[in-house]
């Protein structure tokens, strides 16, 4: 099905409030606006603090719609922000490993970084050795996004516009974005994007929150458990790209159709650094409804569960970070958190058998992928 025509949103269970101990249920959903401070060139950057009626907060800045803080609950009520981040605004114009932030207008990668599109060649910028990743050297993670409060019936809401124009990072056509977060009564942040384009060009968002569900400050997350609903994957190179061909995951260390310990089968990993950063085809096929993750942390009880309509989900254990500075004087090491990246399959512009990416004038690019955090019984 083309990418065009698919609905995702990422819904997330975010957390409660760093300062209280356990959710305040009962409240009334609220968005909050403040200053986050300015970039060098000293465009301002605003939070967006958002609550819902159980006390669950998530905040995000207008800088590369970033996921700054996302307080759960343990099995016990005690919260822990469980998403890897920058310690201010600097850090992350300095450079970091796209914590949290919108990736486009590709995520992923895309192989030598260029691609032909109606008998036309478009080179793009090389930012991961000849390939190009999540957008390329100034991709959506460095800008700053337009933020604006919306009225949500059953928690708090924040959209983010931008324009990417024409010839920006080596793409085609003025492309028109609007992220929506929705932090629900429920207790779900429900990420929705839209796009419409002047002209033909390739389009495949995704979030990149980096989650530890026993907290970002709490080490690996080598002893949780993962499942992933995919009996198949798409095997890359030795750069991490895609060979084009689909393969089953049986009798490999990348099976997760059942529960299993994420650092348990490292020593079966070839590639260097050691570690999963390959994507995974869902079984739901962009079912809403299914099951695409599920991760748990036996020690706090928390469980983060995934669904979207997208139809791959790309699986990364933070192997490329090594002594991050992160938030509140915390230095993250490798493998400090895992990312699930919905997402169309990485270097769909060279394969016709991947679901395309496409987007044309005249339609429009819609997506939608639910995190949702929970307890163990």
């Amino acid at each position: 099905m083309p990418r065009c025509v698919l609905s995702a949103t990422v819904a997330l269970f975010v957390g409660l409030a760093a300062v209280a101990a356990e959710p305040a249920k009962g409240g009334k959903a609220t968005v909050q606006k403040s200053d986050y401070g300015k970039l060098s060139d000293d465009t301002a950057v605003d939070l967006y603090t958002l609550t819902n009626a159980n006390g669950v907060v998530c905040k995000i800045i207008t800088y590369g719609g970033i996921v700054t803080e996302l307080h759960v609950p343990d099995k016990d009520g005690k919260l822990a922000d469980v998403v890897l981040g920058c310690p201010a605004l600097k850090t992350y114009e300095a450079g970091h490993p796209f914590f949290g932030a919108i990736t486009g207008r590709v995520a992923n990668r895309i192989a030598n970084a260029k691609f032909t599109l109606d008998g036309k060649d478009y080179k793009l910028a090389a930012n991961n050795g000849a390939h190009s990743l999540h957008g390329g050297k100034r991709g959506f993670d460095k800008h700053v996004w337009h933020g604006e409060p919306l009225d949500a019936r059953h928690g708090a809401a924040v959209r983010f516009t931008r324009t990417s124009p024409d010839g920006e990072e080596g793409y085609p056509g003025n492309l028109k974005v609007a992220v929506t977060y929705t932090l629900t009564d429920k207790d779900e942040l429900r990420i929705d994007y839209e796009a419409t384009t002047d002209k033909a060009t390739p389009v495949n968002l995704t979030n990149h929150s980096y989650f530890n569900l026993a907290g970002h400050d709490s080490g690996t997350v080598l002893d949780q458990e993962m499942t992933i609903a995919a009996d198949r994957y798409t095997p890359g190179g030795e750069t991490l790209v895609p060979t084009g061909k689909i393969e089953p995951v049986e009798g490999t260390p990348f099976d997760f159709t059942r529960a299993t310990v994420i650092g348990s089968r490292f020593k079966e990993l070839k590639d260097k650094p050691v570690g999963y950063d390959l994507n995974y085809v869902l079984n739901a096929g962009g079912k809403l409804s299914e099951l695409a993750a599920r991760a748990r942390d036996p020690k706090s009880g928390r469980v983060l569960e995934m669904y979207t309509t997208e139809p791959g989900v790309q699986f990364y254990t933070s192997n490329f970070i090594d002594k991050q500075k992160g938030k509140r004087g915390v230095t993250y090491a490798q493998h400090a958190a895992f990312c699930l990246e919905a997402q169309h399959y990485p270097d769909s512009v060279h394969h016709e058998k991947f679901p395309s990416i496409l987007l044309k004038p005249g339609e429009t690019y819609k997506q939608t992928t639910i995190y949702k955090f929970a307890v163990a019984k």
